[in-house]
């Protein structure tokens, strides 16, 4: 079987995407047993290869846990996988839909039909998991995929692009290899829906590629995701809970708390327990294999002037580790530091920080908390520490983004049963699970006339029955 890792240059690109629309076109979608086959395929390559994709994202990052890779970007996926095939005959059947009275005995039904060709860009904080997770769902309802990895991964790129071609033929998925010139071209292709994950900034320029075509997106970005906590919620077991979120994979995820609301008289109780939650989950940073490094310089770079730039404004700085400062720049590593009394205007509070810095912005009173939210763009995620059903039930009221996990961080992402997407800056459109079936399927209505009917009573020349129909209808 040929290489599917195609080389760069806008020309290749164009005959790798020419050659999936004329598959499209002439074989149509993938059958359903063929959906079921390869879905169960994948779940098995990626198994097989496990070890193989920890060392390659360990390789891509400098240094990434073992545990991390297999927790976060393989157990979605091949979760994901199984989920999809062992639900996937019923999220294809047709669904009855009743009729108006006026039109029976006419029946209606809604049938789920692929797209075509679908085009997922991926990112490189997880390159697994949000690069294949997608292609779970376009390819459950049928759809031939072309796939752009980041190229900050290369490693992983390169063994997902090998794990798709002993998978998948080549007119099923393709994955495309190069780099932000690349990822430009892609985003320019006249897919039937493009799904993109990464930053804010660059999903507008890929929503502005798309718009050429009237390409359908959704956009999987991120923002500044909030962690509130309630004031009766013991605060210590919410600054672990934040820690754990906050620095699973250094903070490179796009829904880490990004920020903690925590209630003005718990402020320096809330600092001293995530301290201690941060010691006890990693006693050292340098040498512990169980903490990730940061991606590359550039982001490392990019976090110390955030920290630095805070500072400078009056920001307090909380060190946790007795490093001698807060990089190990030896090992590619941050360790973790906490920020209060920081002013607004400062850069950590007005973009998404990406690493193990969290600041803590003190609150006196839960509307003052919601304004605080509301007063910028929606987020990805929120997180609500509380026993109180009233105030989970008006925080759910109050606020709007794109998911919400109470008293835990994370988790809600890899429920299948539930749809993952942002909203307004955060994004738009969701997968996972059946949403992600229906996300690359159209919809399809379809109306069947009865053999005998009335639709003649509605013909013109019109007469009195159609007067006494409308006014039966209208009045």
């Amino acid at each position: 079987m040929q290489s599917l890792a195609i080389p760069v240059g806008d020309e290749t690109l164009f005959r790798s995407f020419t050659s999936l629309r004329h598959a499209s076109q002439e074989k149509g979608p993938l059958s359903v047993a063929r959906r079921m086959e390869v879905l169960d395929e994948l779940a098995k390559a990626l198994l097989r290869r496990s070890d193989d994709m920890a060392e390659a994202v360990r390789t891509d990052f400098g240094h990434r846990s073992v545990h991390e890779t297999r927790l976060a970007d393989l157990f979605p996926v091949v979760s994901g996988l199984r989920h999809a095939r062992r639900h996937l005959r019923k999220w294809i059947k047709p669904r009855r839909r009743p009729i108006s009275m006026m039109f029976r005995p006419a029946s209606g039904e809604v049938i789920h039909q692929p797209l075509g060709v679908v085009g997922i860009i991926g990112p490189w904080n997880y390159p697994v998991q949000l690069t294949l997770g997608p292609l779970i769902g376009a390819i459950a309802a049928g759809n031939r995929v072309m796939i752009k990895p980041s190229e900050f991964t290369p490693s992983t790129a390169a063994l997902i692009a090998s794990i798709v071609e002993e998978v998948f033929d080549p007119d099923e998925v393709r994955v495309v290899q190069g780099g932000a010139d690349v990822a430009r071209a892609f985003a320019g292709l006249a897919f039937d829906h493009l799904l993109f994950t990464g930053s804010t900034s660059v999903g507008r320029q890929v929503m502005r590629a798309a718009a050429d075509n009237l390409v359908p997106v959704t956009l999987e970005l991120g923002g500044k995701s909030p962690a509130i906590v309630a004031p009766d919620f013991p605060v210590e077991r919410a600054a672990e809970r934040i820690a754990v979120g906050k620095l699973f994979n250094a903070g490179q995820t796009c829904i880490a708390p990004d920020y903690a609301l925590v209630p003005r008289h718990l402020e320096a109780a809330f600092i001293d327990a995530f301290a201690t939650a941060a010691l006890r989950l990693y006693p050292t940073i340098a040498d512990n294999p169980d903490y990730t490094a940061i991606i590359n310089e550039r982001h490392l770079k990019r976090l110390t002037q955030l920290v630095d730039d805070a500072c400078t404004r009056g920001a307090i700085l909380r060190e946790i580790y007795s490093t001698g400062g807060a990089i190990e720049r030896h090992a590619g590593k941050m360790a973790p530091v906490l920020l209060s009394s920081v002013p607004e205007e400062a850069a950590v509070m007005q973009e998404e920080i990406f690493g193990p810095v969290l600041p803590i912005v003190a609150y006196d009173t839960l509307e003052e908390a919601y304004a605080f939210i509301n007063a910028r763009p929606r987020p990805l995620a929120l997180y609500l520490f509380s026993h109180d059903r009233t105030i989970v039930d008006r925080t759910l009221a109050r606020t709007v983004s794109g998911g919400v996990a109470v008293n835990d961080t994370l988790l809600h992402c890899v429920q299948e049963e539930l749809p993952f997407g942002g909203v307004g800056a955060s994004g738009m459109g969701t997968y996972h699970g059946e949403a992600g079936f229906r996300t690359f399927s159209h919809a399809k209505s379809v109306f069947h006339q009865a053999r005998f009917n009335g639709s003649g009573l509605t013909k013109p020349p019109y007469g009195r029955m159609v007067e006494r129909l409308l006014g039966l209808v209208l009045r």
